[in-house]
């Protein structure tokens, strides 16, 4: 790689990018070698290629997560599914998971600094194994680990990949209390020859027995899907039977994305860009608009039902009733993570609030805060 490119010093993994400006430092200094921190060479193994890759997450300050009380939390880094239409594979590397030891260690730290909800990042997520010697640990194994930790109140976990969606896993989210139930589980497409060609390693039949059995252990879950359309040869029917699969998934919400190539993945290499910008759009219209249409019907069930959720922090862009007088708009997510925006109290943010819901629409619930009258009669010794 050097001698190619005799004018470049250093190359790292995405996993030492905190180690840079020590990096230039030793470099700047004489004491670093060109290849002391380097990524792989092309024709280097595949254990090479994960050296590159051995550190994670730094130390982070408290400030830089998404609020004092929830964090992220990295388990596992890279992929190895290579869809053709991804580009993580080639910048990411392979898929290499964190000791549980590690992981647990990172979040009993964070419970300590007020952290009350962490969710767990991985690229695909559930493919979560990391192997000591004769003993695997797997996602399932992990969350049951991290539900044991004094002070931590939730867990979520994203992204997941089909063909990984275990039934111990589906068993830990449905008996760990802890455990959102939540699942955000991509299809990507409602049509074999599509999945065929994005490399899915699965059929829609696949999906729509995995979503049964979701169904079926988890029937309180909420499940979310992504979505693309316009991936290169996609018909009028390849597009009705991703509308078909998102009508009957009723899925709480899905993501969707007009297909863009990029360069670098197989899918650039091995097909053109042939669906118009134009049909891109409609069917990215139509189809959000089926999804809309359904958040909103799944949605009406929960007005008149209390729920609990962690209360995040003021709304930003939430309406007021007129008769709901000057409190703050608070948001904060159910235990499926619905989103609830509610009229609240700065001393309030941070905690878990029951609330009763009295409307909703295709991305919100609007909710009250429950308040309990104390009588006299609650005082009386006789």
């Amino acid at each position: 790689m050097f001698a190619r490119a005799p004018y470049v010093d250093l190359v790292v993994g995405p996993g030492q990018l905190h180690q840079v400006p020590r990096l230039l430092d030793e470099i700047a200094a004489g004491s670093g070698p060109r290849l002391e921190v380097s990524l792989a060479r092309q024709d280097g193994t595949r254990g090479q290629i994960e050296e590159s890759f051995v550190s994670y997450d730094p130390t982070r300050d408290p400030e830089m997560r998404p609020t004092p009380f929830q964090a992220f939390v990295r388990i596992m880094f890279g992929c190895d599914k290579f869809c053709t239409y991804c580009i993580v594979p080639q910048v990411r590397g392979p898929e290499q998971s964190r000791s549980p030891l590690a992981i647990e260690a990172e979040v009993r730290q964070l419970v300590d600094e007020g952290c009350r909800e962490v969710t767990l990042l991985g690229q695909t997520v559930n493919s979560y194994r990391y192997r000591e010697g004769e003993r695997t640990t797997r996602l399932a194994d992990l969350l049951a680990r991290l539900h044991a930790i004094e002070g931590l109140a939730r867990i979520k976990f994203v992204t997941n990949f089909p063909k990984d969606m275990t039934s111990d896993l589906l068993d830990a989210v449905r008996d760990l209390p802890k455990c959102s139930k939540y699942l955000h589980v991509p299809a990507q497409s409602g049509s074999n020859r599509q999945l065929e060609r994005m490399k899915r390693l699965y059929t829609v039949e696949f999906f729509r027995e995995m979503l049964a059995e979701i169904r079926d252990k988890v029937p309180q879950a909420a499940v979310t899907s992504d979505f693309i359309v316009g991936f290169s040869g996609e018909t009028d029917e390849d597009f009705a039977a991703t509308v078909e699969l998102v009508r009957e998934s009723r899925f709480k919400n899905s993501f969707i994305f007009k297909y863009s190539p990029r360069p670098g993945t197989k899918g650039y290499e091995l097909y053109p860009d042939d669906v118009p910008e134009e049909v891109k759009r409609r069917r990215n219209n139509e189809l959000l608009a089926v999804q809309n249409a359904i958040s909103e019907a799944d949605n009406q069930p929960f007005v008149g039902q209390t729920v609990v959720v962690l209360v995040e922090g003021p709304c930003k862009s939430a309406r007021k009733r007129d008769d709901e007088g000057p409190g703050l708009q608070l948001t904060g997510r159910t235990w499926c993570d619905r989103i609830v925006v509610f009229a609240g109290q700065p001393r309030q943010i941070g905690q878990f609030l029951p609330l009763v819901i009295y409307e909703a629409n295709a991305f919100t619930l609007f909710g009250e805060v429950i308040t309990h009258h104390v009588g006299p009669e609650v005082y009386s010794l006789a």
